[in-house]
């Protein structure tokens, strides 16, 4: 158990010397290792999660570097270095450049004359082997793409170090690397809207825990100065192992250690965990307080019920950016109310919704009515839920370009839960029949 200590320990002051040394500073394994008297293979372990963490970059032709951790998502543009890994291209020259954000791309299937309309600084041609092409738009300020995997001269190569400005080679076409570039635009911005652990816990100032050796006393006064009422319990080495809640120490006395009242091994969250996640997690195990620690167990800040609710409310208020393939098929659904009030949506049934058959894909059938669920418990309650439970039944298949109306009936509805039954017609005809169960994930 020692050697794991004395490992662990070597670990985070490879990662704490990597943290201090200056930004733009090239960080060599072999000299890593020999500096601070480790093997090559824990320097290298080091580098790579310190890559993890965003505070080094591996680029090519330069190699590893230390750099500043961004925040995460703080543009939704992409950088020349982020379209040579989307393209799968190599840099031909201007490596230098490669930070720089790309601002729109052309695409170069005209003359050189209508071309020069269209490239300004911070854009990125696409075009095939055109040595003038690749003169002019870095003379104007724009990268360079060339598609079908060729080269380009000496002369431009030079133009491209001078100015600092990446020309990229990509062994895909035109419709290929355009394509590619617009999904990962796509995906971006749906990585935006899905928030995570980390933009929480950004933003909070300091981390509130107490150490094993802690009494009643120490939680006490620690309660009275934040106002919060669960700790995290560290070890000498900052390692989650356990938490502590004012109903844990209510019965005991100020001098009695935190020790024998923590609750041991309690679930905890990484800083990628998605805000759904969490409040799913909480909703599962009855819990309003969870840890944040890295790969190694140690703590890094903590988050509550109430402020992952919070900012799952303020993300939903943001405007839609990027829509995933479930926004998709519901956004060709409408809404509407029967006579009696009651909420249903209708819609039809694209092609990309079926399967080989041309009928609809089970997949899709069940999303839809998992949906309009959702939407229903909402529209009943005001409250947020996550599926419980669901049983499906298929009556008879649909065909595409068929009309459906699905109707959520709630069934019954408690603080906690709702359960409801979903049914899709056809023209009257039962097709799908479900009964679905749902957590809320709004409770206290």
């Amino acid at each position: 158990m020692q050697g794991h200590e004395e490992s662990v320990t070597k670990h985070e002051q490879l990662l704490q010397h990597i943290e201090s040394l200056k930004i733009g500073t090239k960080i060599s394994v072999r000299k890593l290792a020999k500096g601070m008297g480790v093997s090559e293979g824990t320097a290298y372990r080091a580098v790579k999660e310190a890559e993890n963490l965003g505070i080094v970059i591996t680029k090519e032709r330069i190699g590893t570097v230390r750099v500043e951790k961004k925040p995460r998502n703080i543009t939704d543009q992409l950088t020349f270095g982020d379209v040579v890994e989307i393209v799968e291209g190599h840099v031909l020259g201007g490596a230098d450049g490669l930070d720089k954000n790309l601002h729109k791309y052309v695409i170069g299937a005209m003359k050189i004359d209508a071309m020069a309309r269209y490239i300004d600084a911070g854009s990125l041609l696409i075009v095939g082997n055109r040595e003038d092409a690749h003169s002019l738009a870095l003379e104007q300020g724009a990268g360079v793409l060339i598609t079908g995997g060729f080269g380009t001269s000496r002369e431009v190569k030079t133009l491209a170090d001078r100015l600092s400005l990446p020309i990229i080679s990509s062994r895909h076409d035109t419709f290929t690397v355009a394509s590619m570039i617009n999904r990962a635009i796509f995906d971006r911005l749906i990585k935006k809207k899905i928030m995570l652990v980390e933009d929480i816990v950004v933003r909070k100032p300091k981390v509130n825990m107490l150490k094993v050796t802690s009494n009643i006393s120490d939680f006490d006064q620690l309660s009275i100065e934040t106002g919060a009422q669960h700790f995290p319990v560290v070890d000498e080495w900052n390692r989650v192992i356990g938490i502590v809640s004012r109903k844990d120490v209510e019965e005991l006395s100020g001098d009695q250690s935190i020790e024998k009242c923590l609750t041991r091994h309690p679930i905890t969250v990484g800083l990628q965990t998605s805000l759904a996640s969490a409040a799913q997690i909480m909703v599962w195990e009855g819990i309003d307080f969870l840890p944040v620690v890295d790969r190694n167990r140690k703590l890094i800040s903590s988050v509550t019920r109430r402020e992952v609710l919070q900012a799952m409310r303020d993300a939903r208020n943001q405007p839609q950016l990027g829509e995933t393939f479930e926004h998709l098929m519901w956004n060709g659904f409408a809404e509407e109310r029967d006579e009696n009030g009651r909420l249903f949506f209708h819609g039809m049934i694209t092609p990309q919704m079926a399967t080989d058959l041309g009928t609809i894909s089970h997949g899709v059938l069940t999303s839809l009515m998992t949906q309009a669920g959702l939407n229903a418990a909402k529209d009943a309650s005001g409250a947020d839920y996550v599926v419980d439970n669901l049983t499906t039944y298929f009556v008879r298949p649909v065909q595409i370009e068929n009309p459906v109306v699905i109707t959520p009936v709630v069934l019954e509805m408690s603080r906690r839960a709702c359960k409801l039954e979903i049914v899709m017609t056809y023209q009257d005809f039962l097709v799908s029949k479900a009964v679905m169960t749902l957590q809320s994930i709004d409770h206290a």
